[in-house]
């Protein structure tokens, strides 16, 4: 239903320990790296939620004017983004607070782990995110990759918007008046569809 928000927690994504090093911009089987990260790994896995709040709504692109119900803007790269789609999935997903409790005890006592759990969880987020669009793509013939205010021209007071359509405060993500979304693992995203399937 058009505009009705849904909530889903996810069961625990595969972990992508390529990703991991990637986050950390550092090599595979880098000395000690291995190790730290399996602790972290052991450490933190209790402390991760998979939590998503997601509603669908129809649109409307005219030139660089995109009216998605819930807010209209102006953004070239979002109107191309959504060349050819009916609607969009707009949602906002997080891995949780006690997550992000956990790296700031990390971040002062042992910044070498803090920094291995940053990276940890920007895996986790972007796992969870990429099971939502998964969920998607299964659903519908054509998906586009998503799209988060602050992105290309597309202004980041659109978090407001976001905000107010999707309540994530239900999920524990509270926005900042500089627009920066807490905890720091979370995101918000507009995904662009079409075509749904039988």
């Amino acid at each position: 239903m058009n505009g009705t928000v849904f909530q889903k927690t996810y069961d625990v994504p595969d972990i992508n320990r390529r990703e991991i090093f990637r986050y950390a911009r550092c090599k595979e089987g880098t000395e000690g790296i291995d190790e730290l990260i399996d602790g972290c790994i052991a450490e933190s896995s209790a402390l991760l939620t998979y939590n998503v709040r997601y509603a669908y709504y129809p649109i409307n692109v005219t030139g660089n004017t995109v009216d998605m119900g819930f807010v209209k803007t102006e953004s070239a790269s979002l109107a191309k983004n959504l060349v050819s789609c009916e609607g969009v999935y707009v949602f906002s997903a997080t891995v949780g607070i006690a997550y992000a409790r956990l790296i700031a005890k990390y971040s002062r006592i042992s910044p070498a782990r803090a920094f291995i759990l940053d990276a940890f969880g920007d895996e986790r987020i972007e796992s969870l995110c990429d099971a939502f669009c998964a969920e998607l793509a299964e659903k519908y013939e054509f998906i586009r990759p998503r799209f988060s205010p602050g992105y290309g021209d597309l202004d980041i007071s659109v978090q407001k918007d976001i905000f107010r359509s999707l309540d994530p405060v239900r999920i524990g993500i509270t926005l900042s008046d500089s627009m920066m979304m807490y905890p720091p693992k979370s995101v918000t995203a507009i995904v662009g569809v079409s075509k749904k399937k039988n």
